[in-house]
């Protein structure tokens, strides 16, 4: 498989909202290919790495690219939201970071199935022993629930419309590739290309990775069990790439850093970091990328 080599959305912001220049463990908990991973590692010699990846693909990319740091890295296969129950060092945890996007790896595998520029099943799991792919969702959900997904993962105005199409579509052999699906979409829709409108085929591809991944399920406890863990002076860098992901994470930080109990961090963003115009010019992918920063009191 000879995909490109993914690109690290806001490292720079990353290493310097997680003062990584001071020596510590860092935990990557979505890793990726261990863009970030390299960077932490690389801005000091005695910081040490653990990091998780579900994608097993991604995994193994990571392996190779943080090969140079053998002896400072711990990698699982597990979902993030597994970290509270590893045997953590936490007291000398210095810094988390979650990049919650898609990596190019991922959306540049055809076969993967998260991209609607390419040919490809319709599958979009991160981890593939999950039994659940786009396709079973498709054919499987009821009316209702796929207009709920699509309304509430995708936040698209033809929700229950599209559901309804999609129940006809998938009677025949209308509804096997991401192909069939973005013509589907694009026909309900009435797509017509038109300059800074989001292709309506991303908010359903969306919806549908966000069902199959549990993406959203468990995010605001994370956070939470997390930062309890967390020593004072640790501090927790998120990326998210979409609104419904950035809300949780910007809500969870507000709520424990005052509110009706007492303050568990303190916020060191006050609005969320955006990619330079540098980087979005270099990486168009970057250009819905937010970061927030929170520093355990």
């Amino acid at each position: 498989m000879n995909t490109p080599t993914h690109v690290p959305v806001l490292v720079q912001e990353v290493l310097r909202g997680l003062d990584a220049g001071v020596p510590g463990v860092y935990i990557d908990g979505t890793l990726g290919t261990g863009g970030h991973a390299a960077a932490l590692l690389e801005a000091h010699p005695r910081s040490s790495l653990i990091g998780l990846e579900v994608d097993e693909l991604s995994l193994e990319r990571a392996l190779t690219r943080l090969a140079a740091f053998e002896g400072r890295v711990s990698l699982y296969q597990s979902d993030y939201r597994n970290l509270p129950d590893l045997d953590i060092p936490w007291p000398d945890v210095r810094g988390v970071v979650l990049d919650l996007g898609l990596s190019s790896f991922q959306l540049d595998a055809p076969e993967r199935g998260f991209s609607f520029n390419s040919e490809g099943p319709l599958d979009m799991r991160f981890d593939l022993r999950n039994k659940t792919t786009a396709h079973k969702i498709l054919h499987k959900h009821s009316e209702a629930r796929l207009a709920q997904i699509f309304r509430e993962f995708g936040e698209l105005r033809q929700a229950r419309l599209l559901a309804r199409r999609v129940i006809s579509a998938r009677k025949g052999d209308g509804l096997q590739t991401t192909t069939q699906l973005r013509r589907l979409v694009e026909e309900v829709c009435r797509w017509r290309p038109q300059k800074g409108k989001v292709h309506p085929a991303a908010k359903v591809f969306q919806a549908l990775r966000i069902e199959v991944n549990n993406e959203l399920d468990g995010l605001d406890g994370f956070l939470e069990r997390v930062l309890r863990l967390l020593a004072p002076r640790a501090r927790m860098a998120v990326i998210t790439f979409h609104s419904l992901e950035d809300r949780i994470v910007k809500r969870t930080f507000l709520r424990l850093a005052g509110g009706e109990e007492k303050s568990l961090v303190r916020i060191l963003t006050k609005k969320p970091v955006t990619p330079s115009a540098d980087e979005r010019a270099a990486n168009s992918r970057s250009h819905s990328a937010k970061l927030r920063i929170a520093e355990k009191i």
